[in-house]
């Protein structure tokens, strides 16, 4: 194992995240704390000079060696402190799956749209080829992330996005309610398609992405094969419909991998969190607010955090300095159960949140 350029302690966040994951005592919660450049910069930040017509600069596949530059720079523009780890993607859109799948992708203000191809039930094809454009743009991508990052820096993986999400890509959103009511069993013919094309894209892109000791990431490090998961169409549907299309689906890809985030985001997505506990392989909830809602720290939320970790899961949550002695006095031990993010100046500012938490 070995350190990286921009993280030294490479080795003690791979050591004490894999302590975190499988439940063994850090002392405090996993502190993953991020900071402004170092002045003077490690290296050099390359201008990003964003091509004219380029509406989504962080999803464009109009420009590949602005992707590399554009990648790099959001690695360079930070600091990683503590269990911190330096990692950027090949993306393509936040549903890349959608997109290997067939869609179109409609580049928008930051973001990428998928344009859905299902226009009749019977038009459902899924097939990941490799002479799509979305997936041979993102692969070669992913490959010159990989050299250009080596000893610098991690890949995490693209965002694939799987099930409903993935589905309301490819059929439309509407669409696809009226699919959920006037034709259910496609719907989950359609679901068990999909999660098989997710298991292939997930097999190779973890072949590329994982580092030396098979530990890969999303949004944190893990000693393994780790994903990210979520459902943001079940802000629409009952429980009772989450429970019966969306919850097979999860279990069957948190059982695929070995750690397993969810991103649980919004007030619509609060009633799946009974569900979202009975998932066993599910082992980490990250919990987004709502626009114009409290910040993640906020005692709001705090017995939703209760009720995650009584039963057995874990929080992913944002915090400020000022707040972190307020969650320890409120979770006490529960604490350790915790990824919490922080933003701090400098290393020694690191140092001091740290101490705020430890038991």
């Amino acid at each position: 194992m070995a350190g990286l350029l921009y993280q030294p302690d490479m080795d003690g966040v791979r050591q004490r995240m894999t302590a975190w994951w499988n439940r063994e005592d850090i002392g405090r919660p996993a502190m993953q704390v991020y900071g402004p450049a170092a002045d003077p910069p490690l290296e050099p930040t390359p201008e990003l000079n964003v091509p004219p017509g380029v509406n989504s600069p962080n999803y464009t596949i109009q420009d590949f060696d602005y992707r590399i530059r554009y990648a790099i720079h959001s690695v360079r523009i930070y600091q990683y402190f503590i269990d911190a780890c330096p990692r950027t993607g090949a993306e393509v859109a936040p549903n890349a799956l959608a997109l290997f799948l067939g869609s179109r992708g409609i580049e928008a203000e930051g973001t990428v749209w998928c344009e859905p191809i299902f226009a009749r039930p019977e038009d459902a094809v899924f097939e990941l080829r490799e002479d799509n454009v979305y997936w041979d743009f993102s692969w070669r991508l992913a490959n010159e992330i990989k050299r250009v990052g080596a000893g610098k820096f991690m890949q995490e993986f693209p965002d694939l996005i799987e099930g409903l999400d993935t589905l309301a890509a490819l059929r439309g959103t509407q669409t696809l309610l009226m699919d959920l009511v006037e034709r259910p069993d496609w719907v989950h013919e359609c679901l068990g398609k999909i999660s098989q094309c997710w298991h292939v894209a997930y097999d190779r892109f973890y072949e590329l992405v994982k580092d030396q000791t098979g530990g890969s990431c999303f949004w944190a490090w893990a000693p393994g094969r780790m994903v990210k998961l979520q459902c943001d169409f079940s802000a629409m549907i009952s429980p009772e419909m989450f429970g019966e299309f969306m919850v097979p689906v999860l279990n069957d890809l948190s059982t695929y991998t070995d750690y397993t985030m969810y991103h649980w985001d919004g007030p619509g997505e609060i009633p799946h969190h009974d569900h979202l506990l009975s998932i066993e392989n599910l082992d980490v909830l990250q919990w987004v607010p709502g626009p114009g809602d409290p910040p993640c720290d906020d005692p709001f939320y705090w017995p939703m955090y209760h009720k995650t970790v009584d039963a057995g899961k874990r929080m992913l949550i944002g915090a400020s300095m000022e707040n972190l002695p307020a969650l320890k006095r409120e979770f006490g031990p529960k604490l350790k159960d915790f990824i919490i993010n922080v933003n701090a100046p400098d290393a020694a500012t690191a140092e001091e949140a740290v101490k705020m938490v430890e038991f």
